[in-house]
């Protein structure tokens, strides 16, 4: 490892030449209290910016070891880290000048959820922050002066500030790790409990608009009917009261504009902890949960959709189904299916972004047109067996499908933001009218194993490099949160909507790419290499499947339930 001041002289050498001089800066070099690594030096100043970290050892940044003990306080650590390290950073983001990206110093900029990183890393020996740094330039000129006050003045305040114990707000981090650990506890009762989604009273469902995630501000503060209130008392925020949604099916009702789909959003969103002021704090739905939708068009592959759609009238196998460009009930059938096959044990769905067909078939339709002549299954036919063969609960937003009430356990009206449990009443109304027909024969789960092809076109790819021919892996590009590229192929993912932050979507490109290049020479059991990937970053982190193990700025560690979704996609 190089000194500090070698680095200062390596600069002050290279000051005004040819900015491919740059490169001769990579490597460690210490900085007392901390060592700053340049680990990789952009080509020229306009394009991707140079990656850097820093790394500070436990006994330095000397944060109390409970901290970082568990997996759920070590994330939420990171996550506080990176956001004190930005809010500095952001102070000196174009503070030195020059040509393109020079000046620029840019960390991950975290959302309302806290989300496992690979900006901030905390191992068994220090704490690593990645970042990128515009290294300046006038023209293609190196200007070493600028990136010097970088290194040298900007960089050490960002450390200073964020990465050490004794310039932290002490009560702001407790409160941070205490809610942690109460959002944990509220998890691990919810499981004692048979409680799929709980949400606190006093929470702020709704957000400020429709591009911005923060709470509304006064907005109503959501309050539990009493008959489906729980109490729970935390280790650290104490008695908590809140609405606990118990395992089965069930309805969210209302009118329109009264916070339906506000709810059912929150829920979605309830599979990640949130930070301290966002409003759902204390909304938390069972980790595995899935929303689900109509997708028209998008690709199927070896799907056992049987369960929903059987005899085609072109007798295509819907136990082994594939197509290019799925209708909306197809598609929102291979969804459940491919759901189930993540795990999932709870479904969340919208009626106003569901299939109509795939949702019901009212009784009129029943009588003109034969059960023998209609491949779908309604989902209303299929929803209770889900619960009670399967222990798959739904919890499902209707406004205009009364049909759905004859099968609910829990109903739950939405009026002017406020929760109101019209279960026993909407009972005794129902027992003086006609149930439809609800039950379908031949209920089934998907075979264990399905196979799929990731081959695609091309695994690796060869560029000539002056004295011969080098093997590169396949170049990635993240079309913001919604989509990626692959080599030559695009993948549209804008209807996975627990995709919540864009890292999430380049980590879904770079896991794809490593099962690519791991698992593309033969058919192989899409569980399995999803297993084998969950795996890989539990134990490694996402740094398995960075170029020769070493992690990058910019990835978020997605669910299982996204990667499955992926891949499903491709």
């Amino acid at each position: 490892m190089k000194s500090s001041e070698e680095l200062r002289n390596n600069l002050r050498a290279i000051n005004r030449k040819s900015y491919p001089a740059y490169k001769s800066l990579a490597g460690s070099y210490s900085f007392g209290k901390y060592v700053l690594n340049i680990e990789h030096v952009q080509g020229d100043p306009f394009a991707a910016p140079s990656r850097l970290s820093v790394r500070v050892e436990h006994a330095i940044a000397a944060f109390p070891k409970n901290d970082y003990l568990t997996k759920e306080n070590k994330t939420a650590l990171e996550d506080y880290l990176i956001r004190r390290f930005h809010k500095q950073a952001d102070k000196f983001c174009f503070q030195a000048k020059g040509s393109g990206k020079s000046g620029i110093i840019t960390v991950s900029r975290c959302g309302q959820e806290i989300l496992e990183r690979t900006a901030c890393e905390i191992t068994g020996k220090e704490i690593i922050v990645r970042f990128e740094v515009g290294f300046p330039a006038n023209g293609r000129t190196i200007n070493a002066m600028e990136l010097e006050k970088i290194l040298f003045d900007f960089i050490p305040v960002c450390v200073e500030q964020s990465l050490y114990y004794e310039k932290t707000p002490k009560q702001e981090l407790e409160k941070t790790i205490h809610l942690a650990e109460d959002q944990r506890y509220i998890r691990e009762e919810m499981k004692r409990q048979n409680i799929v989604a709980f949400v606190a009273d006093g929470s702020i469902l709704p957000r400020e608009s429709g591009v911005s995630d923060r709470p509304l501000k006064d907005g109503i503060p959501f309050q539990s009917p009493e008959t489906m209130a729980v109490t729970l008392e935390l280790p650290h925020k104490g008695t908590l009261r809140g609405m606990g949604i118990k395992k089965g099916i069930t309805l969210i009702v209302g009118g329109g504009y009264h916070g339906k789909s506000t709810l059912l959003k929150a829920l979605e969103r309830g599979v990640y902890n949130h930070i301290t002021g966002d409003g759902r704090e204390y909304v938390i739905t069972d980790e595995t949960a899935l929303k689900l939708r109509a997708e028209d068009g998008r690709k199927i592959t070896n799907t056992d959709i049987s369960l929903f759609i059987n005899h085609l009238p072109n007798g295509k196998d819907t136990k082994s189904f594939s197509t290019l460009d799925a209708s909306g009930s197809t598609s929102q059938a291979a969804n459940i299916i491919e759901g189930i096959e993540a795990g999932s044990r709870l479904l969340l769905i919208d009626e106003d972004t569901s299939a109509t067909n795939f949702m019901v078939r009212d009784e009129l339709m029943q009588k003109i047109v034969a059960r023998e002549k209609e491949p779908i299954t309604p989902f209303l036919e299929r929803a209770r067996d889900l619960y009670e063969k399967a222990d798959i609960s739904t919890i499902l937003v209707v406004g205009s499908c009364g049909s759905y009430f004859y099968i609910a356990d829990h109903i739950l009206q939405m009026d002017s933001y406020q929760a109101i449990d019209i279960t026993d009443e909407t009972k005794k109304f129902l027992k003086d009218t006609v149930s439809p027909v609800i039950n379908a024969p031949e209920f089934h789960l998907p075979a264990d194993k399905r196979e799929i092809d990731l081959s695609g076109s091309v695994q690796k790819r060869k560029t000539y490099r002056g004295d011969g021919y080098v093997e590169e892996r396949l170049k990635i590009k993240r079309m913001g949160k919604t989509a990626f590229s692959i080599g030559k192929d695009n993948l549209d993912l804008r209807y996975v909507e627990q995709l919540i932050d864009e890292e999430q979507t380049q980590a879904l490109a770079y896991l794809l790419r490593y099962a690519k290049e791991h698992y593309g020479d033969r058919r192989s059991d899409i569980k399995e290499i999803v297993k084998a990937l969950d795996n890989m970053i539990k134990t490694k982190g996402l740094a398995g499947i960075c170029d020769k193990g070493n992690a990058v700025s910019g990835l978020a560690v997605p669910r299982v339930q996204e990667i499955f979704a992926c891949f499903n996609r491709y």
